[in-house]
């Protein structure tokens, strides 16, 4: 079997790892920093900006990222980018700000490119240099090839994958996410968590990549109780933000699987935030795989120190009881949600065949228990 491990990120991982190594944010004469509201709360921009201006780098900021940026959103990221002449763009925050930087450095380097032509994966021009300071530990987003959008077009969500928008660098600093509201570090942690599982489950999984799977669910292991009892340190904030990193070069390598195909549909339709999304659906997956990759199951369960599917869903319920009542979703929605999600190209990276029917029992199983 033939491996593809590389990973073109420099990653810098630690308390203050911006100010220690500011050098690394040196990338060119003019930065379009793109990020929401909450960078400017977390101690992230003003580091950013620092480290920036310790070098004489001039920087434009669009904090208008949405929650779940859809193509229109990126377009004017772009155009701000191009009025301002920037030559590289710094994503911070958590998913959706380092997936739109993703994309507002594709379209700004190819001025001509309509935002849907993002999909086809091809652009003339390589996109502007990216660098990134994720700010919760889930999307990975920092060390993977992919930018994830809203797409009203298919009613859902879309990515689009090059090796171009790896980030050049990343910064990891669990500082900031010493404050994430309980809700969104649940909804991020369950996103890492699903990450780690789809990707050791993958059709493209390879025995290389175990030690991230072994480390990344260990992480989760050790830090869950934490969570629920909202006794989050700096260091459990770290071994999350680590757990996430590791769910991100993981994917990176295998893509995700059915989880994600069918999360999407729950946060276009129904706002549920993708990582809850998800973890929504975690317990019904690794059934439905028992079948084929019985033995991976009991390893992902035997890592998480969890003894049956039953006490992983017991656990992600407990997690989500305190964020949200259960969503209201009819099983004619759910069916149409299916019709969505067999078209996704990462429903092929599951091992066992997977039908329309199948993802909606999934649906209908995974939502009436939590």
């Amino acid at each position: 079997m033939k491996y593809n491990y590389f990973i073109p990120t420099r990653i810098i991982f630690g308390e203050n790892c911006i100010k220690e190594n500011s050098d690394h944010m040196a990338i060119g004469h003019k930065a379009l920093i793109v990020t929401g509201k909450s960078s400017r709360n977390n101690g992230s921009l003003d580091d950013v900006v620092s480290a920036l201006e310790s070098h004489g780098i001039k920087y434009e900021i669009f904090d208008r990222v949405k929650s779940n940026p859809d193509l229109e959103n990126v377009s004017e990221g772009a155009n701000v980018a191009r009025r301002a002449d920037v030559d590289f763009v710094i994503g911070i925050g958590g998913g959706s700000p380092l997936d739109a930087s993703k994309a507002i450095a594709v379209l700004a380097a190819n001025p001509m490119m309509d935002a849907e032509e993002l999909f086809s994966k091809t652009f003339k021009n390589k996109p502007l240099p990216i660098i990134a300071v994720p700010t919760t530990a889930g999307t990975g987003s920092e060390v993977t090839p992919y930018s994830i959008l809203t797409y009203d077009r298919i009613g859902s969500k879309k990515n689009f994958a090059s090796p171009y928008i790896f980030p050049q660098v990343a910064f990891l600093d669990a500082r900031y996410t010493i404050n994430l509201p309980y809700s969104v570090t649940v909804d991020t942690m369950l996103d890492a968590l699903s990450h780690l599982i789809e990707g050791y489950l993958s059709v493209k999984y390879g025995d290389f990549y175990f030690w991230m799977v072994e480390k990344g669910l260990k992480g989760f292991s050790e830090s869950y109780k934490s969570v629920m009892d909202g006794q989050l340190d700096l260091k459990a904030r770290e071994v999350l933000l680590n757990s996430s990193l590791l769910g991100g070069m993981l994917i990176a390598h295998t893509g995700t699987s059915m989880v994600h195909a069918m999360g999407y549909s729950l946060t276009y339709y129904k706002d549920i935030p993708h990582g809850r999304a998800n973890g929504m659906l975690l317990a019904d997956y690794l059934k439905f795989n028992c079948e084929t990759d019985g033995d991976k199951v009991e390893h992902i369960l035997n890592l998480l120190n969890i003894r049956d599917i039953e006490g992983l869903r017991s656990i992600v319920s407990g997690l989500l009881q305190r964020v949200d009542k259960r969503p209201d979703i009819s099983e004619s929605e759910m069916a149409h949600y299916a019709s969505i999600a067999i078209k996704a190209p990462n429903i092929a990276n599951n091992k066992k065949v997977v039908t329309q029917e199948d993802l909606f029992k999934i649906y209908k199983s995974s939502l009436m228990e939590i």
